[in-house]
């Protein structure tokens, strides 16, 4: 598509939205959330989420959900048997054919000529020039390929996503360099902070949860997602190099095993929270952290936490991954 077309497409007041991602709408508020609950004020969005699979043997099928505090957002999950999910070609045309059948069916009317929305490159073979889409974006939040148990042909996919996409934003600055090159209308579009949310931190009001307000000594805190970036190591000898520092991390598990995880009585392992509850546990924090390991799965990363971190006024120490030091090394 033409640019000129792509921006009069953009700039029209009420084109719905398909989008197709590899996240869960409630597993963590981060970049998809922050940008399609905006875009939702003026847009009707389908926030289409990756399969859910299932052991026992079943036709795969859909639900529709409102996202609460959202209106114009419908998540769509599907639901599909495990058993059958090596069979790649058939789970691209199903997952097709479930979001055919949602706007055609209860949503018919609502996503008529829609932009679709990338997050997903394994979505391709199933969404890319279908649905009668006007246009396509590629939103880049990680180099998905690096991480563990990533499919083997998505490198395959995303280059057909990079070359068919109208336009392309990547989550940081590393990010663009590399994308750029496989798409000449690529874009360096960070993410945002909710200053006036994580900024309740600051105040007096704010009262911290009893669950981190009764430990002794200096917090060094953590909260997001706990996976394959973080430096396990790095938090075992930070327990180790002073007992009383509390090192408290806050955040789901994803593609680990708790089991593995350095245990010690300063050490405190406190599981996922709700978002609205975290700058109730940062003003707990004397030093926020970003312990990222630097690997395959962090060499791409520019973190949402960094500026969510700032905006508690908390003093941030991270470990030097490309984007934290070009984009905030004045401050962190």
């Amino acid at each position: 598509m033409a640019f000129a077309s792509l921006s009069s497409t953009l700039s029209a007041p009420s084109y719905p939205v398909i989008v197709h991602c590899h996240l869960r709408w409630d597993f963590v508020w981060q970049r998809p959330q922050q940008f399609l609950s905006r875009l939702s004020k003026k847009h009707r969005i389908l926030f289409v989420e990756g399969p859910t699979l299932h052991d026992e043997e079943m036709e795969p099928c859909f639900t529709l959900t409102p996202a609460p505090d959202f209106p114009n957002v419908t998540i769509m999950q599907t639901h599909f048997p495990a058993s059958r999910f090596h069979d790649g070609a058939w789970v691209d045309a199903e997952r097709r054919r479930l979001v055919d059948e949602a706007i055609k069916g209860p949503l018919k009317g609502k996503f008529e000529r829609p932009v679709q929305w990338f997050y997903d490159p394994m979505a391709v073979e199933s969404h890319l020039g279908h649905h009668n889409a006007v246009a396509t974006v590629y939103d880049c939040m990680d180099e998905l390929s690096q991480f563990k148990f990533a499919p083997p042909v998505l490198i395959e996919r995303e280059r057909l996503l990079l070359a068919a996409a109208d336009v392309v934003f990547a989550g940081g600055r590393k990010m663009w360099q590399s994308k750029s090159r496989h798409n000449p209308n690529a874009h360096f579009y960070g993410c945002g902070v909710d200053i006036a949310h994580f900024g309740k931190a600051r105040l007096s009001s704010c009262e911290m949860p009893e669950d981190i307000r009764h430990l002794s000594g200096p917090i060094l805190g953590y909260f997001g997602v706990v996976d394959e970036r973080m430096d396990y190591d790095l938090i075992a000898k930070l327990s180790e190099a002073n007992p009383a520092w509390n090192i408290a991390i806050i955040g789901p598990t994803a593609k680990v095993n708790p089991d593995d995880f350095p245990r010690a009585a300063n050490i405190h392992w406190l599981g996922g929270r709700d978002y609205s509850e975290l700058p109730s546990y940062t003003k707990a924090f004397d030093v926020a952290l970003m312990p990222f390991a630097l690997n395959e799965a962090t060499e791409y990363i520019n973190p949402t936490k960094a500026l969510e971190y700032m905006a508690t006024a908390t003093p941030i120490i991270s470990t030097p991954v490309p984007d934290v030091v070009s984009n905030f090394s004045t401050v962190v």
